[in-house]
């Protein structure tokens, strides 16, 4: 990867200089790379529309995470702003190292104005792309950014070597302050306002009104591969990518390497990445290519439809052509993407990612199952308080659930509660493993859509191995559901539209190369399931990636117990961690 690719971030200036300076350790081992974040705020200017964003270094979209596996990330969090922070490291193991995990009031107190935390993790066995972003209220909206984790020095990727690599990252951008967005939302109980552009790499791009300037450009060469590491870092919608008339073959998601297909077009849920190898036509090809994203939508509620456009432009002209042809002269070729609901192009893609299953990168699916749950996730409602005029469905507030469990958040950290044995009041252990109403999960919905609510767990011995189900309901409508585990990758050994049926189902699991992932899109109107090993011990949030239904409450946790042996337990907490 040549320093000029990622010499445009002025992250890189940190990680270089720390970087240097720390290579007398054992590059068997990693290297130590500091990074400090400011988290301030800045003004910025997308759809003609100025205002003042929560960002990075005043960076949007914030800084770039580099790194090796097997690097010690050191990373200094300062907020000077008036909103208590929390940062993320969404899709890092942190093995032992909870702690750094980041979720507010769960493994971590938030930030508050003034004060400052050091994230400190290691990553063990991954490489690829993940990304940061706040872990508190619809903070995320612009506090997010690219990490790359590249392979141990002098290891190969199981590909060809790509000519340059490029972070192509998703996001939402909303002319109004995302926090008001939510809380108005919340107060009223309504769905909230949606955004007003997507855009990628921070820029909405040609389509929308006022941005033709404010475009993401990719300028490539001829006859070259380009590695485009892609992230949905958008709050709540899976998106649809492609470039017109180029093919991607899709190398690694999650930061794990698949088996490679072709495609057109791809699928990314927010939560997700997607490492991409881009082939550009052998010879300068007289056009312009459009690249677009929109969303794919399954709900009933209301959404941003609109689409991002960035240009991918070949850059040398060759001398047979004039040099005054402008490139707005040139053709431009736009890709078709598929409807919005096209549920059966989501599962076909979904069916195509497998493990790579190799020697060196093995799918080590648990094979036997210790605990086994079923969890419906969807949504519901609560009542409206008194005097109150309430905008959620049949005047009631919108909610959503695991197992008819409306996560309340705490006000003190669940890891503190844990690991200093003082549960009581924070939490409680009894999240049901099945719903305790069963009900025809996908067909005509009860009458009864209210949710209960409560701070529960569920508790897992170290090392056990766990099948989970997650079924969509459909009250309120079926809706497909991008569900992240943090503190694991999982296996997604099977998926299937209805219900699932215990008896059946299994015999179709795929227990040999299975995609390995942190975040799954449970089908709309169906179920998937995963196996993962609890070998991690801490207290490990799950939620669904669309930040309304995190916010309305989608969301559990699961407490691993420490192992017998010192390794296997979870290591005390840093001197620095915030306070409640």
């Amino acid at each position: 990867m040549g320093v000029s690719l990622l010499s445009s971030s002025p992250a890189f200036l940190v990680f270089f200089s720390f970087s240097t300076f720390c290579l007398l350790t054992d590059p068997a081992l990693g290297i130590t790379r500091h990074y400090r974040f400011d988290v301030k705020l800045h003004h910025v200017t997308r759809l003609c529309h100025t205002k003042s964003i929560v960002s990075v270094n005043g960076q949007f979209p914030g800084p770039r995470i580099v790194a090796r596996e097997g690097d010690q990330l050191l990373i200094k969090v300062v907020n000077h702003v008036p909103n208590n922070i929390s940062i993320h490291w969404h899709g890092i193991r942190q093995l032992r190292s909870g702690w750094a995990d980041g979720p507010a009031y769960v493994t971590q107190c938030p930030i508050q104005t003034g004060q400052s935390y050091v994230y400190n993790f290691t990553i063990v066995g991954q490489r690829g792309t993940l990304f940061w972003h706040a872990h508190i209220s619809w903070l995320r909206a612009t506090l997010y950014g690219p990490i790359v984790i590249l392979p141990k020095r002098g290891v190969p990727y199981p590909f060809a070597k790509p000519y340059k690599e490029v972070p192509i990252i998703f996001g939402e951008w909303f002319n109004a302050d995302p926090e008001a967005v939510i809380s108005q939302a919340l107060q009223t109980g309504g769905g909230p306002n949606v955004s007003d552009a997507y855009t990628i790499n921070g820029l909405p791009g040609p389509l929308y009104n006022c941005s033709a300037k404010d475009t993401f450009k990719l300028k490539v060469k001829p006859g070259k591969t380009y590695l485009l590491r892609l992230i949905n870092a958008a709050l709540n919608d899976e998106l649809f990518f492609s470039i017109a008339n180029h093919t991607l073959t899709i190398v690694d998601v999650d930061a794990i390497y698949v088996k490679p297909f072709e495609t057109e077009t791809l699928l990314i849920t927010p939560g997700q990445t997607t490492n991409v190898i881009l082939k550009t036509k052998p010879k300068y090809p007289n056009a312009t290519f459009l690249m677009t994203a929109r969303p794919y939508v399954t709900g009933q509620g209301t959404f941003d439809n609109s689409t991002v456009a960035g240009i991918l432009e070949y850059e040398s002209l060759p001398s047979n052509v004039h040099s005054s042809i402008s490139l707005e002269k040139l053709p431009l070729f736009k890709p078709i993407l598929p409807s919005l609901n096209d549920t059966s192009f989501a599962t076909n893609f979904a069916s195509k990612l497998r493990s790579l299953g190799t020697a060196q990168y093995p799918a080590n699916v648990p094979q036997k199952v210790d605990k086994r749950f079923f969890f419906t996730v969807g949504l519901g409602t609560s009542p409206c308080q008194h005097n109150q005029t309430c905008q959620g469905p049949n005047g009631t507030k919108f909610a959503a659930s695991v197992n008819n469990v409306s996560f309340v958040t705490p006000t003190t950290a669940l890891l503190q509660a844990h690991f200093f044995g003082q549960s009581n009041g924070v939490y409680t252990q009894d999240f049901p493993s099945s719903p305790i109403v069963p009900f025809n999960y996908t067909g005509t919905p009860p009458n009864n859509t209210m949710v209960s609510n409560g701070t529960k767990v569920v508790v897992l011995p170290f090392n056990s191995s766990v099948e989970l189900v997650m079924q969509d309901t459909s009250i309120l409508g079926a809706e497909s559901h991008p569900l992240h585990l943090h503190g694991f990758n999982f296996f997604v050994v099977g998926q299937g539209f209805g219900n699932f049926d215990p008896n059946k189902d299994p015999a179709k699991f795929n227990l040999i190369d299975p995609v390995e992932r942190n975040t799954v899109g449970v089908p709309s109107g169906g179920w998937v399931a995963i196996r993962f090993l609890a070998d991690n011990p801490g207290v490990w949030f799950m939620h669904c990636h669309l930040e309304v239904h995190t916010s309305w409450g989608l969301k559990m946790a699961w407490i691993v117990l420490d192992g017998e042996l010192p390794n296997q337990k979870i290591l005390p907490p840093p001197a620095d961690l915030p306070k409640c």
